[in-house]
């Protein structure tokens, strides 16, 4: 009756020609269903066993729509993920019919918007450009999660509550973001038969195999992945790969070092890890052409705010000097050197996504976890691989030649999968590695998509 009523109104207001009251009357409706849609689900997510959630939904255009949930996972203030889905509507509210769904889980400083919905945050991308639209504009119902750190504001100084939150915190969260995900496909009528895919990107992947190792030891009808795609990294390294083994010992005893000392926030480039990555992003878009105040190397000629961003992209280990990076070469979005051989431009990412992708970095991030990952590369013992010959859904390892690459080839074979497939995106030799196709180029190169994301779609397609 209400809704007959308002459109009534619509009607009478059109008649009279008074358009301003009409489209007044009918963004009331609008926004009175989407708030009915909401209850709705709520009510029906609360029947189904699940904390009582508010959704947020955005429509994205070409008949996608994002929708987010807060799902508290602890008593403490920060003890909060946001929950992703991005999917194809058959009409507003109303998701489409899909059989294969992915869960993506971030890696570090950002978040799943920027990481894998990153055409809806960044004005330089191309509007369909992006793996989570991409695949979803393909009939792939696409969940993901931000983890607890990312929640956490700017202008927080007290980072005890981090002390607890590990690589086991974060796969169980996880675990909570496929439950949750699980519940509403099937509100939305598909089958418990339906595939979910596992897919974790750089520490993501760290903590996704941590999730797939204890999901393995699950009754089989409580596990709720069916295909796992880490994507280039590393969880141990191969015998002969002995040098980078080093390194990240190198790495964990400095790490340690910090986290005994009492620092529970942070990382590799030190307390509050993602201001100086925000930072650098900053004045390389509002004052390119000025002197960077950053760069602390010694350079032939010191560097431009844009000169020095796409080194820093480009040369992970000059930002982590002295400490060694996980491979050789290793970087985020490739460059081409100058004659002194330092990056000058980017070479597969435009230089304004990349810069606009700097500056959406998040300040802070829980220390445990970085040394936790540490300790694992370095061979010590850790509780978080244990079982992971027990684990033998179909796995796809897609990586970056110059990001973890080759290196992560390795991990996999650690899994009891025999339906192992190995995707590295290539365009040089190994021995030029530190020029090819870089970890962050897989989501914002311009040739993304052809390269990375319909090689990961067939795959889910075949599987």
């Amino acid at each position: 009756m209400r809704r007959s009523l308002s459109l009534s109104l619509v009607l009478v207001a059109l008649w009279v020609g008074n358009r301003a009251e009409a489209a007044d009357v009918v963004s009331q409706v609008g926004a009175r269903s989407e708030a009915v849609q909401a209850e709705e689900l709520a009510r029906s997510l609360l029947a189904a066993g699940l904390p009582r959630l508010s959704t947020k939904r955005e429509a994205l255009g070409d008949g996608l729509a994002h929708y987010t949930w807060k799902l508290r996972v602890g008593r403490g203030t920060y003890d909060i993920v946001t929950v992703h889905r991005v999917v194809r509507e058959a009409f507003p509210w109303g998701p489409a019919r899909s059989t294969r769904a992915v869960f993506m889980v971030h890696g570090d400083l950002w978040g799943f918007v920027p990481a894998f919905l990153s055409n809806t945050c960044m004005a330089t991308m191309p509007s369909d450009q992006s793996l989570a639209a991409y695949l979803a504009s393909n009939d792939v119902d696409v969940w993901g999660l931000d983890l607890r750190w990312v929640g956490v504001p700017e202008a927080e100084k007290d980072f005890a509550f981090m002390a607890d939150w590990t690589l086991a915190t974060h796969a169980q969260d996880v675990g909570a973001g496929l439950k949750l995900a699980q519940a509403v496909r099937k509100l939305s009528g598909s089958s418990s038969r339906d595939r979910m895919f596992l897919l974790g990107w750089s520490r993501g992947a760290t903590i996704s195999y941590a999730y797939m190792n204890a999901e393995s030891q699950r009754p089989y009808a409580q596990r709720q992945v069916d295909g796992f795609i880490p994507v280039d990294m590393v969880l141990r390294f191969a015998p002969e790969a002995e040098q980078q083994r080093r390194w990240a010992c190198e790495r964990y005893t400095v790490l340690k070092k910090a986290r005994d000392a009492g620092r529970t926030e942070g990382g590799l480039l030190g307390p509050a890890p993602g201001t100086p990555v925000k930072l650098i992003g900053q004045l390389a878009e509002t004052a390119p052409d000025a002197t960077s105040p950053l760069a602390k190397m010694t350079f032939a000629a010191q560097p431009t705010n844009r000169q020095f961003a796409v080194i820093a992209a480009g040369a992970t280990a000059a930002l982590l000097a002295p400490l060694q990076p996980i491979t050789p070469g290793y970087h985020l979005a490739a460059s081409i050197p100058d004659a002194s051989g330092l990056p000058y431009r980017s070479a597969f990412t435009p230089e304004a996504t990349l810069f606009d992708y700097l500056q959406l970095a998040v300040p802070y991030q829980s220390l445990n976890e970085v040394v936790e990952t540490e300790a694992q590369l370095c061979g010590l013992n850790v509780p978080y691989d244990d079982h992971l010959k027990d684990v033998k859904v179909p796995v796809l390892y897609m990586g970056a030649a110059g990001g973890a690459g080759r290196y992560g080839e390795y991990s996999v074979r650690l899994l009891g999968s025999t339906d192992v497939t190995v995707n590295i995106v290539r365009t040089r030799p190994e021995s030029e590695r530190a020029l090819d196709f870089g970890h962050a180029d897989l989501f914002l190169a311009r040739d993304a998509k052809a390269w990375v994301w319909r090689p990961i779609l067939q795959w889910m397609q075949a599987h």
